[in-house]
């Protein structure tokens, strides 16, 4: 279905063995007036909705019969994710890695959902790829045949699509330890600044996540089916080892991020050391030239020929001295 301003992006009655057909706005509303009608509208209904479009806005207010709290909650600018039950419906806020061309996978794309026994109300605001795999599936006649199977199928589809983010922060997090054995420079600090706020990105919505899908297992409701509970626990064991590999990865960023910054700190003291030691050399030899450069009389050499060259030996004699002595006193 086209994603226009009427913000119908697809609706199905599904048929309880994986198909579904088509639906259109006003077969949507033909529902929503007389749920449990005719055999053209029985069954489960699932509406997904562009939630900015005035069209969804219009049908959410006017037509589909919903509570206003379940209406603010699927048109709500911001969310994370969570789970509550509302008389017999439960409305459940999941989030999932932006897959979009171009797009930052920690950018996570929102996705609210409104599940009754009968029907499921979703709204998105940027695309979700798990909701065309669901699409796909249900053309090919592969689909979810109950309510409590659309949100197993949504949730499986959303957390498949972590593991390619997680192995590409992993190698990203892996290439900068292996750089870091030669000498750090700005763009390891900038890279990794970058995968930190990433990791931070992630877990912020990842493990709310698994808190949320817990819950909804711990409430039950009456149409959730036995099968698919022990389906969404594995889903949410999933979750769980994502979270606890987000807290290994920013672990070791963090350590990384340490290391860095205990070698630049090294780098810093070596050079202000080495500083150091040259104007210590240089001192006495700036004492002896300022103390021959006074204009007064009396000062020895300055009638000799060769007193240049005296003074010149004078003063690589005491430079060599001084070296001798902070090689004794082993400063250099």
């Amino acid at each position: 279905m086209p994603d226009g301003d009427n913000g119908l992006v697809c609706a199905y009655a599904l048929d309880g063995e994986g198909g579904g057909r088509p639906l259109d706005w006003p077969e949507v509303e033909a529902w929503a007036a007389a749920p449990g009608g005719d055999d053209e509208t029985a069954g489960l209904q699932w509406v997904h909705l562009s939630r900015r479009a005035e069209g969804a806005k219009r049908w959410l207010a006017q037509k589909s019969g919903l509570d206003p709290v379940v209406q603010e909650a699927l048109l709500a600018e911001e969310t994370r994710p969570h789970c509550d039950l509302i008389g017999e419906g439960v409305l459940l806020i999941l989030r999932g890695v932006n897959t979009n061309p171009g797009a930052d996978p920690s950018d996570m794309v929102s996705i609210r959902l409104w599940i009754e026994p009968r029907r499921i109300v979703s709204s998105r605001n940027r695309k979700l790829i798990a909701i065309h795999s669901l699409q796909d599936a249900i053309a090919a006649g592969r689909g979810p045949g109950s309510a409590s199977d659309l949100i197993c199928d949504l949730a499986k589809a959303m957390v498949e699509r972590m593991d390619p983010v997680l192995e590409d922060l992993d190698r990203e997090i892996d290439a900068l330890e292996v750089a870091g054995l030669r000498p750090a420079g700005s763009d390891h600090r900038a890279k990794l600044q970058k995968i930190r706020r990433r990791l931070i990105s992630l877990k912020r919505y990842i493990a709310p996540q698994r808190t949320a899908l817990t819950k909804l297992i711990d409430l039950r409701p009456p149409w959730f089916e036995a099968h698919d509970l022990i389906r969404l626990r594995e889903i949410v064991e999933r979750v769980a080892r994502y979270v606890e590999d987000l807290e290994a990865l920013r672990e070791r960023a963090q350590v990384m991020q340490d290391e860095l910054t205990n070698r630049l700190s090294e780098q810093m003291n070596r050079n202000m050391y080495l500083l150091t030691i040259v104007a210590s050399i240089f001192l006495p030899l700036g004492f002896i030239t300022g103390l021959l450069g006074v204009n007064v009389g009396g000062i020895p050499g300055t009638e000799a020929p060769r007193g240049f060259l005296v003074l010149c030996g004078l003063l690589l004699l005491v430079a060599v001295l001084e070296y001798w002595i902070f090689k004794r006193l082993k400063w250099i």
